[in-house]
């Protein structure tokens, strides 16, 4: 049975836990409505670029008379063989099972998909770590060409290999890292090393409306609509607790209403207004288009990074809690080792006098 010394150093060192958890829900609770604004700023963008597009394919002739499709690779669909998963987690721990579940997410698909070969490229460090646990990395050896060229050729292993990995990247997430892995994932599509490339992400709108999402990326099949193939919405219990957690924090709890904006932004698109381009049609259209992966990439992104601080408040309003709890514990506890102290005293004391 431990004494009172003990005790008070254990609730000691648990009070400063609870500065701890304290401080870090305060930062993951600034950093979650800078992730909210940053996310919202870009959905402008987004709406423009998809609107632009839809104009020129009612404008300008770009589909196929024979198949009705659009003339660009990324439209073009042919049977999933070789597919790849990005998967997108966090950077840190403490956030609950914000990591955790993506992870599932991604070996669900996996094993959802035994007669494909999948191509995993990871975005943040926690699932880099568990997933190269389970998976190998993509083997690749030198060649020389007859022109003296070296070029690097992959010999696959396993059904399922780690191509790629982006750490550090949602720390700091700029625009230009994000285009770079659009073009990456178009260059590999058109020719022809996939046939398709999903992402697995948390979906962010609010704090109480999240979900964990699987959306197919290539190949294109409507502009502007997300093709989301699964989704995981959060329990009742789970959105409560990160109710409560927002609003100690502070954080409104729905989001910045922008579907004026986004309407406004679709008339560009649909108006019967004859615009006039500067460059051909075709070739802004191509131009645009890796544009536009890029913008669905980074909406993925940013609004994981915005579930990530919120998942990491959460659990850090959950840790404050439990600190509070265990404190009113363990000084009930001691306050009742205390008593019982002076009381084992005091029958000492007078059973000692009345032995006189």
């Amino acid at each position: 049975m431990a004494n009172v010394l003990d005790l008070r150093r254990r609730i000691r060192s648990v009070k400063n836990t609870r500065q701890i958890t304290k401080a870090m829900k305060m930062v993951s609770a600034a950093k979650l409505r800078r992730a909210q604004e940053r996310a919202l700023a870009a959905r402008p963008y987004a709406a423009m670029i998809t609107s632009v597009l839809q104009s020129l394919t009612r404008r300008v002739d770009l589909y196929d008379e024979t198949t009705g499709n659009l003339c660009h690779p990324l439209f073009l669909t042919r049977p999933e063989k070789r597919v790849l998963l990005i998967v997108i987690s966090g950077d840190k721990g403490f956030a609950g099972a914000f990591n955790a579940n993506i992870l599932k997410t991604a070996h669900q698909f996996i094993n959802g998909n035994p007669d494909k070969e999948i191509d995993i490229e990871t975005v943040g460090r926690k699932g880099r770590d568990q997933l190269r646990r389970h998976y190998p990395a993509a083997v690749y050896t030198e060649q020389r060409g007859e022109d003296g060229s070296v070029r690097q050729v992959r010999e696959r292993k396993a059904r399922v290999e780690l191509v790629g990995s982006h750490p550090g990247m949602l720390l700091k997430l700029e625009v230009a890292q994000v285009l770079d892995m659009a073009q990456e994932i178009i260059s590999r599509y058109v020719r022809e090393e996939i046939d398709a490339a999903y992402i697995v992400y948390n979906e962010f709108k609010s704090v109480i409306q999240q979900r964990l999402v699987v959306e197919r990326l290539l190949p294109l099949i409507e502009l502007g609509r997300q093709q989301i193939t699964g989704a995981v919405e959060p329990s009742e219990e789970e959105k409560e607790r990160a109710a409560e957690a927002a609003l100690s924090a502070g954080i409104q709890l729905e989001a910045a209403d922008t579907t004026e904006a986004e309407e406004e932004a679709k008339k560009f698109g649909t108006a019967n207004v004859d615009y006039i381009y500067e460059q051909p049609a075709e070739s802004l259209f191509k131009g645009l288009l890796p544009q536009y992966i890029s913008s669905i990439l980074f909406h993925a992104l940013s609004e994981s990074v915005a579930a990530e601080h919120a998942a990491r408040m959460t659990a850090m309003d959950s840790a404050t809690n439990n600190a509070s709890d265990m404190i009113d514990s363990l000084t009930l506890h001691m306050n009742r080792v205390r008593q019982a102290a002076i009381t084992k005293e005091i029958i000492e004391i007078v059973s000692g006098a009345a032995a006189l």
